[in-house]
């Protein structure tokens, strides 16, 4: 009843209530990315409190990266099942659960089984799948920008906690720093169940864009648990498939996995304490919401092979940079200008290539596939960058290894062949 009233309300004022589900979109992976990026942050004290290691907690926060994205494939089954607005009710109270229980763990297992098992679970159903999923249903035009500003969610996610997390834990100890976003995945859950709507025809609309004269667009069919391996079995037949996912492992293995789990570790062996770290990350963010929605716009306009190209390129010579920086707040605020603009830039023209490549109707599943590599390329960063840390006593071997991997990731990418009309996957059985 309030979705109704409020899409009246914006439809008097001339706007579509598709804006109002992608803010709550944005709400919903803005929080997300805060769950997934606040153990960087705890890294130190946890280990300082508990004795654990480097490569112990890395192991713990690997296991989370995997799962957030090995779920993305039968997240959007669970989607089209269960409907977006329940799943990321659930997910959310799953977020909020699994940190608080947090607070009263003291051994690896519950480390392990609540931020590893769980989190990866809770995170994983509100992963990159779900904001293609609310683009492709909502949106006809202005679906490049709209996934840009979705995917940026995780640069606003830090920017928001990640400081405050760092001064909180400074002040009054690391269990302090969960709160906040407890409180935000309790907005999530209240505000979703509220006013999420699972796809236009439920208000009587039409997609943003779409033509006024159509017939408002049915529900998705009920999906089964076999579709996701269908999917996978069609499109890896496809050699752009592969192409997709190898650039998306790296993409995971040069971002989130390395530097969103150890930049602030990597910054203490260099002498910056947590809160200058933690804004030298935010400043990141800020600079990633501002290249992520450019490259949404851009997407939507320029040949996104060639914008990938660049976007791998200019991220693997900023890592082989990182380690002359100095770690003086002037070099990484320089790193963090030029790393950040293209963080998760990649996104808006990867979903783009999906949906060019196996047609919009299959483009979220095909995508959930594609983010799966992302998030184990992350995991293998999380782990190995930790192990780099405890063996070598050194971050540099993985910077360079990820920087290394980024310019194959540029060359590898013009390896998609240019499409305007994409073919069909092979039909799933009802």
């Amino acid at each position: 009843m309030l979705a109704h009233r409020l899409a009246a309300l914006l439809q008097r004022r001339g706007i579509h209530y598709a804006w109002a589900i992608a803010a709550l979109t944005f709400l919903a992976m803005l929080t997300t990315s805060a769950a997934l990026g606040l153990p960087g942050a705890l890294m130190q004290p946890l280990s300082r409190e508990f004795g654990w290691s480097t490569t112990e907690l890395s192991s713990v926060f690997a296991t989370r990266f995997a799962l957030y994205g090995l779920l993305g494939p039968f997240a959007a089954v669970v989607l089209l099942r269960y409907g977006v607005s329940r799943v990321v009710a659930f997910a959310a109270a799953v977020i909020a659960s699994t940190l608080v229980l947090g607070l009263f763990m003291h051994t690896l297992g519950e480390a392990f089984v609540l931020w590893g098992l769980v989190l990866g679970i809770g995170t994983g159903l509100t992963a990159m799948v779900l904001g293609a999923m609310v683009a492709n249903r909502w949106f006809v035009q202005r679906k490049g920008l709209v996934m840009g500003l979705l995917a940026g969610s995780s640069a606003t996610g830090q920017l928001l906690f990640l400081p405050l997390a760092a001064w909180l834990i400074e002040q009054h100890g690391w269990r302090w720093a969960l709160l906040p976003v407890v409180a935000a995945a309790a907005l999530v859950f209240v505000a979703v169940l509220l006013f999420m709507r699972d796809n236009p025809a439920q208000l009587g609309l039409a997609a943003y864009g779409a033509d006024p004269a159509a017939a408002p667009a049915q529900a998705a069919p009920r999906a089964d648990w076999k579709l996701p391996f269908r999917t996978l079995a069609s499109a890896a037949r496809v050699p752009a498939f592969w192409v997709l996912a190898g650039t998306f492992f790296i993409c995971g293995l040069s971002t989130n996995g390395l530097v969103q789990t150890h930049f602030i570790s990597l910054c203490g062996d260099y002498g910056l304490g947590p809160v200058p770290a933690a804004s030298v990350l935010a400043m990141m963010g800020i600079f990633d919401l501002i290249g992520t929605t450019l490259s949404g716009w851009l997407s939507d306009r320029y040949d996104s092979r060639k914008l990938l190209f660049w976007y791998y390129g200019l991220r693997g010579l900023s890592l082989f940079w990182l380690p002359y920086s100095e770690f003086t707040i002037a070099g990484l605020s320089l790193f963090a200008v030029f790393y950040g603009l293209d963080w998760i830039a990649t996104v808006p023209p990867t979903v783009k290539l999906a949906a060019a490549e196996f047609g919009p109707e299959r483009a979220a599943l095909v995508f959930g596939w594609v983010f799966a590599a992302h998030q184990l390329g992350a995991a293998v960063a999380a782990y190995g960058a930790g192990l780099s840390r405890s063996v070598l006593a050194s971050y540099t071997p993985a910077l360079f290894t990820a920087g290394a991997a980024c310019l194959v990731a540029a060359a590898a990418v013009l390896l998609v062949r240019a499409r305007t009309v994409a073919p069909a996957l092979a039909p799933s059985r009802p």
